[in-house]
């Protein structure tokens, strides 16, 4: 059940296990408790559960604020989407590929993205596709990565100074960031290889280039698409997995700002079994602007399953000092803004499924579109003639650009910039409605030395303890890393409730 608590009430509630964060990440870990049995409490700041898989109403449309599709990798979302009831809604994105979009001596110039490569990262310097965006110099220079020798001791830890070394700037700046920016709202120069491109320093070494081994890894994908979605929009997995957690009796709380996670000693209860062992406490804001209402619920289990900054915060005091006193990356903020258009211009997607923008494209602000009307099939007969469009806003290190405008102004920006991208004539006639979304939580685990700061977290956190972390600043981006993450976690609570009631 999904509920808000009174404004100006007290509650207090004892459950097995509170789950603190209603992302994708809290819902998964509470329901792989609920389906053993577990009494389960979440409580989620926000209106509605689901964290960055939002909804936005527009012009009729459900769209997605959020993500709005799922890396195929591991196989682990569609796997959900099929325990959900909703593998018939799994659909594959358009393949015709997305544009890049970049500044030439002043002018704006684009082509499609090559299709051979890995991150932007080309298998083959010298081709078509890759000439038209670095040119010819940047495309020898590029080569020349085949006939360098190849350190066989060591391995690259950055991505940008890996690129830049053995293939240049042009490749780095033109191919590399773009995608960098778009996937992991990150600088290449603060990314670990082996977290975004398993494999490659093996390959390279195999290989004895980095074009080389970017090669065999292409060469070693399975076919297919690398990411899929939901008819309907992604959104819907949320619902899906409100309801199942509704069928198993667990009982979902929103609006509430948990302010505190205690360890509790817990003493035995008659049936020998653990009392709670932990509290969360929490404030229920009052929609009328009154005084807020407490929130304590008492648990045996918990789980902290909320964005970086609120996470680090519960869990001050919890775990060992050094496991949080090294310095944590900031939070990356990105805005995305959603319009719904009428411009028969666009019915011949242009520039395919969306655009990825070099930083030096002149007089474009966003880093990146996507035609989602373009690259969902089930969209674009939802939409019945209009275009759907997303353009993504905030780069790495930068303000965000839409931090002190209003919504009029942001609206104004981002019809220019879709003409801009998208090589059409638009204005704010065109445009039917908008939205905008921001989400400043975003922590990438692909920066360097972001997995070692997250073992030595998990390696504080006491086996024992009844406590567990989850969400992407610890599982990595993109659903594929959340939730089998989320499940994980959820597994070790479960373990450690089914050991208790075996020994009670």
């Amino acid at each position: 059940m999904t509920d808000s608590a009174a404004p100006g009430a007290a509650e207090h509630r004892t459950t097995d296990v509170v789950v603190v964060g209603g992302g994708v990440a809290g819902l998964v870990a509470a329901l792989e408790c609920a389906r053993i049995g577990l009494g389960v409490t979440v409580l989620e700041r926000a209106d509605r559960p689901g964290g960055c898989v939002g909804r936005i109403e527009l012009d009729g449309l459900a769209l997605d604020s959020g993500a709005e599709s799922f890396a195929t990798r591991n196989g682990s979302v569609a796997a959900l989407a099929e325990r959900l009831g909703l593998g018939d809604r799994i659909e594959r994105p358009n393949p015709s590929g997305a544009w890049l979009v970049w500044g030439d001596g002043g002018a704006t110039k684009a082509a499609p993205l090559p299709r051979t490569g890995m991150l932007g990262i080309p298998a083959n310097p010298l081709g078509d596709d890759v000439r038209a965006i670095i040119g010819w110099s940047g495309a020898w220079r590029a080569w020349l990565d085949r006939v360098r020798p190849i350190l066989k001791i060591g391995r690259a830890e950055r991505l940008g100074p890996l690129v830049r070394e053995r293939m240049g700037r042009a490749v780095l700046d033109r191919l590399v960031a773009p995608i960098s920016a778009g996937v992991y709202s990150t600088d290449p120069d603060d990314l670990d290889v082996d977290v975004v491109a398993p494999g490659l320093n093996e390959a390279m070494t195999r290989a004895g280039s980095l074009s080389g081994g970017v090669a065999q890894l292409v060469g070693e994908r399975k076919a297919g698409s690398a990411v899929l979605g939901l008819r309907g929009g992604m959104h819907t997995l949320v619902d899906a997995l409100l309801a199942e957690l509704d069928r198993f009796g667990a009982d979902v709380r929103t609006g509430v700002r948990v302010t505190a996670l205690d360890r509790r000693e817990p003493a035995a209860t008659e049936d020998g079994r653990p009392a709670s062992a932990w509290r969360a406490v929490g404030e229920a804001a009052a929609p009328d602007g009154g005084a807020p209402g407490s929130v304590v619920v008492d648990a045996r289990f918990a789980i902290v399953a909320t964005p970086a900054h609120v996470s680090r915060g519960l869990l001050a005091g919890l775990v060992g000092e050094e496991a949080l006193a090294e310095e944590w990356p900031d939070a990356a903020s990105v805005e995305l803004v959603t319009l719904v258009l009428d411009a028969p211009a666009l019915d011949a997607a242009p520039r395919g499924t969306g655009v990825l923008v070099a930083a030096d494209a002149p007089g474009v602000t966003a880093k990146a579109l996507t035609h989602s009307s373009a690259k969902w099939p089930w969209l674009a007969d939802a939409a019945s003639g209009r275009h759907v469009v997303r353009l993504s806003y905030g780069r790495a290190g930068a303000a965000g650009p839409l931090t002190a405008l209003d919504d009029d102004a942001v609206t104004e920006l981002a019809v220019r910039d879709a003409s801009a991208l998208l090589g059409v004539p638009l204005d704010r006639s065109h445009v039917r409605a908008a939205g905008r979304n921001a989400w400043r939580d975003a922590l990438s685990q692909a920066a360097v030395g972001q997995r070692a700061r997250v073992r030595a977290l998990e390696e504080a956190i006491d086996e024992h303890s009844g406590l567990a972390v989850t969400g992407s600043w610890v599982a990595g981006t993109g659903l594929a890393s959340v939730v089998p993450h989320a499940a994980e976690a959820a597994g070790r609570i479960r373990h450690l409730a089914v050991h208790v009631a075996d020994d009670a």
